[in-house]
C-alpha cells in the first residue's frame, strides 16, 4: 500500500549485477539496511574515475541531488474514485485525475509501467508570472512522506516563480526534473514524449531531457508558429513561435506515422505521359557532393547533351540510369529536351504519410489566438483560459506516434486540450485511443470570469471542457450519419488523497500494547469500499479503467475487476459461504479486510477454502 521506493529498486538492480558491492549499514533510526559500497562499485565500473574538482562536462543546479531523491522517494497516497463528477463511470476507459502530478505519477508508476504510448505536456514556461509546484526540499524525508498527497488550506501547492527570485531557474528545474524522470518509466519501449516550451527554459529543458532520456533518443525540436501577427508594443522582437521538444524512450523502436497526405499534396502528382503506373511527380536527378563515377553526359531524345551542375553528379550510375530509361522512369519534358528527372509514382510511396518537417505553420496546426477563440466559443463566448494550445496542434502530435488503441498521458492537463484532441482524432479515424489527464486543482482568481461563472478551480473547467467537446464531436458525427456508439467521450474522475490506511498500518513500531487495541480498525473511517478497491487495483496491477462488475452474494457486495482478475469484498460479517463463492470464481487475486471475517472459524477456514476451490488464487488481507 505504498508506492515503489526508487532508491531501493535501484539498489536491487545493482545487487543483481554486482553482489560484491552490497553492504549493510545502520540508518538514522538504528535499523540495519542494505546500501551500496561505492568504492567497490567504482572499481567494477571503470579503470579511470572522474571525481572531485576534475573538469568534466556536466549539467547541474542547486538541489539537483534532492530533486533526484524526490523522484525516487515513495509516498503513502492513493487515488479515490469520484463517481458523481465522472461521465459514464462504468464504461469509459478515460481517466481524469486531480492532484499533484508528481504524486499521481508515483501512484501510477507500477501499474502503468511501460504502458503509455505517448506523453504530451505543456508545463509552466517560467515567464516570471507562472506558478511552479512547491516541492519543499527543506523538510526531511519522513516529513515529506507524511505530507505527500496533502494540500495546503487553499487546496494547492503552487507558488509564483517571479524573475526577482534568486532561484528563478533552480525552482523551475527542481519542479520539472523529478516529474519527467518518473514519467519516462511509464512509456512503452517505442513510446514518445512531446513537451511544449518557449525561450525562457528551452535550453534547460533540452539538457534535462538529454540527461533523463539520453541525447541519442532526441527526435526533434519542432518550431511552432503560434502567432500570425506581430505585437507592435514589444520593445525589440515580437515572439512568433514556441518549441516542442520530442524524445523517444528508445529511438530505434519509435515509429513515425507521418502526416496524413492531404488532397493538396496529392494534387502535385500528375500523369502527362499516361504512364500505366498512374500519377507521378518529377524528382531531381542530380545530387551533391559529386561522385566522380556518376559524372557522365546524358543525351536527351531531342539530341541535347547535358551534364550535372558544377559540384554535383547524377544520382544514378550510368548503368542504373539506362535501366530507368528503359523502364520509362526518366522524364525529359514534353518536347524531350529538358534536363532529365526521375519519376516518383504516387502508387509506389512506401508510407501513407508525409515525413514531418520541424517547422509547423499556423495554417496547418492553428495558432494561439484562434485556439483561445475556439475554446471561448465552446463555453458560450466566455474566455476562461489565456492561450490554450490548438486542438489541431495536439492532434498532429498524437497522430504522429500513436496507434488507434494507444494510451495518451498529459500530466499538465490545464484546459484539457489533449483530451479534446484524442476524442476528435478517434472520431476522424475510428480509433479507440484512451487518455489520462492529470491536473492540480489550482484555485481560480475570485475576480476572474470563470469564478463568476461558478468554477472554483482549473479541474472543474477542464472536466466541463471534455464534456462539451465530447458532445460537440458526437453531434458532428450524427449530422454526417456516422456511427457514434463506439466513441468514448466519458471519463472516470479520481482524486489524489492520503492513504486509506491508518498510521498503524505503516508504523507499528510507534504503538505499544496499551494503545494497540484502540487501533483495531486499520482503515480510515471516512473511506468507502470503492476507495479501498481502487487502492488495491493500483497495488495489484489492474489498470484504473478496468471494467468493474458489482454483484451481491449472501447480502454482501462483491467487486469483480477485469473479469476475475481481481475479486474483492470489504463488507463485515463475511462467513464461509461468501468466501467459498468467491473462491469458486477462481480469480487471480482475492482481497478481503482483516476485520471482515464473521468469526474465528471463518478466519481459520479461509486458506483451506481457497486451496480446495482455487489453489492458484493469490489472497490478500487488508
Amino acid at each position: 500500500m505504498q508506492t515503489l521506493d526508487g532508491v531501493q529498486d535501484n539498489i536491487d538492480k545493482i545487487a543483481a549485477l554486482f553482489p560484491n558491492c552490497i553492504t549493510e549499514r545502520k540508518d538514522a533510526e538504528g535499523k540495519v539496511t542494505l546500501a551500496i559500497d561505492f568504492d567497490k562499485l567504482r572499481q567494477e565500473l571503470s579503470s579511470e574515475i572522474v571525481e572531485g574538482r576534475e573538469e568534466r562536462y556536466q549539467f547541474t543546479w542547486p538541489d539537483k541531488k534532492k530533486a533526484i531523491l524526490l523522484a525516487n522517494s515513495p509516498i503513502n497516497a492513493t487515488l479515490r474514485p469520484c463517481r458523481e463528477e465522472s461521465v459514464d463511470f462504468d464504461n469509459t476507459q478515460n481517466l481524469y485525475i486531480e492532484g499533484d502530478n508528481l504524486d499521481v505519477l508515483k501512484c501510477l508508476k507500477e501499474t502503468y509501467l511501460g504502458k503509455v504510448k505517448m506523453i504530451y505536456i505543456d508545463p509552466p514556461y517560467n515567464t516570471g508570472n507562472d506558478f511552479v509546484y512547491e516541492d519543499d526540499f527543506a523538510e526531511s524525508t519522513s516529513e515529506y512522506l507524511a505530507n505527500s498527497g496533502q494540500y495546503d488550506e487553499q487546496g494547492n501547492r503552487l507558488v509564483t516563480n517571479s524573475e526577482s527570485n534568486g532561484r528563478f531557474h533552480t525552482d523551475w528545474l527542481n519542479m520539472i526534473y523529478p516529474r519527467i524522470k518518473v514519467a519516462r518509466d511509464l512509456l512503452t519501449e517505442d513510446g514518445v514524449i512531446f513537451i511544449s516550451i518557449d525561450d525562457n527554459e528551452q535550453r534547460n529543458l533540452k539538457s534535462v531531457m538529454d540527461e533523463i532520456f539520453g541525447e541519442s533518443n532526441f527526435l526533434a525540436q519542432v518550431v511552432w508558429e503560434r502567432a500570425y501577427s506581430p505585437i507592435n508594443l514589444m520593445k525589440h522582437f515580437s515572439p512568433a513561435h514556441d518549441y516542442i521538444l520530442c524524445y523517444g524512450k528508445n529511438v530505434e523502436k519509435a515509429i513515425c506515422n507521418g502526416i496524413p497526405r492531404s488532397d493538396a499534396a496529392n494534387e502535385r502528382y500528375s500523369n502527362p505521359d499516361n504512364d500505366y503506373r498512374g500519377k507521378w511527380k518529377s524528382s531531381d536527378l542530380s545530387v551533391g557532393p559529386a561522385v566522380i563515377a556518376n559524372i557522365y553526359p546524358i543525351k536527351t531524345p531531342s539530341g541535347r547533351v547535358v551534364m550535372p551542375p558544377s559540384g554535383y553528379s547524377w544520382r544514378l550510375s550510368k548503368t542504373k540510369f539506362e535501366e530507368f530509361v528503359n523502364d520509362n522512369r526518366i522524364w525529359f519534358g514534353a518536347d524531350g529536351s529538358n534536363v532529365p528527372s526521375i519519376k516518383r509514382f504516387l502508387s509506389e510511396l512506401r508510407k501513407t504519410g508525409i515525413t514531418p518537417m520541424t517547422f509547423w505553420r499556423y495554417e496547418e496546426v492553428g495558432h494561439s489566438q484562434d485556439a483561445t477563440q475556439k475554446l471561448a466559443n465552446l463555453f458560450d463566448g466566455k474566455k476562461y483560459f489565456d492561450y490554450p494550445k490548438p486542438v489541431e496542434l495536439v492532434k498532429r502530435i498524437i497522430a504522429l506516434y500513436s496507434n488507434k488503441n494507444s494510451l495518451i498521458l498529459d500530466f499538465f492537463s490545464g484546459s484539457a486540450t489533449t483530451a479534446h484532441a484524442v476524442m476528435q482524432l478517434n472520431a476522424e479515424d475510428g480509433g479507440s485511443r484512451k487518455f489520462i489527464m492529470v491536473q492540480l486543482p489550482e484555485q481560480i482568481n475570485e475576480k476572474s470570469e470563470a469564478y463568476e461563472a461558478g468554477y472554483k478551480n482549473i479541474c472543474e473547467i477542464g472536466k466541463e471542457r471534455i464534456c462539451r467537446a465530447g458532445k460537440m464531436i458526437k453531434e458532428a458525427l450524427s449530422a454526417k450519419q456516422e456511427d457514434i456508439q463506439t466513441l468514448d467521450i466519458g471519463f472516470r474522475v479520481l482524486k489524489l488523497d492520503s492513504s486509506n490506511m491508518e498510521g498503524v498500518y505503516y508504523s507499528p513500531a510507534e504503538y505499544d500494547q496499551q494503545n494497540l487495541f484502540a487501533q483495531t480498525e486499520n482503515v480510515k473511517s471516512n473511506r468507502t469500499s470503492e476507495d479501498l478497491l481502487f487502492q488495491v487495483m493500483l497495488e495489484l496491477g489492474a489498470t484504473l479503467d478496468s471494467k468493474i462488475e458489482q454483484i451481491e452474494i449472501k447480502g454482501k457486495t462483491i467487486y469483480n475487476v477485469a473479469t476475475n482478475y481481481l475479486v474483492a469484498c470489504f463488507d463485515n460479517e463475511i462467513d464461509d459461504s461468501v468466501v467459498t463463492a468467491i473462491a469458486k470464481m477462481q480469480p487471480q487475486y482475492a482481497v478481503f479486510r482483516d476485520s471482515s471475517m464473521a468469526d474465528d472459524s471463518t478466519a481459520t477456514n479461509f486458506e483451506q477454502i481457497f486451496k480446495t476451490y482455487s489453489p492458484n488464487t493469490v489472497t490478500k488481507v487488508l
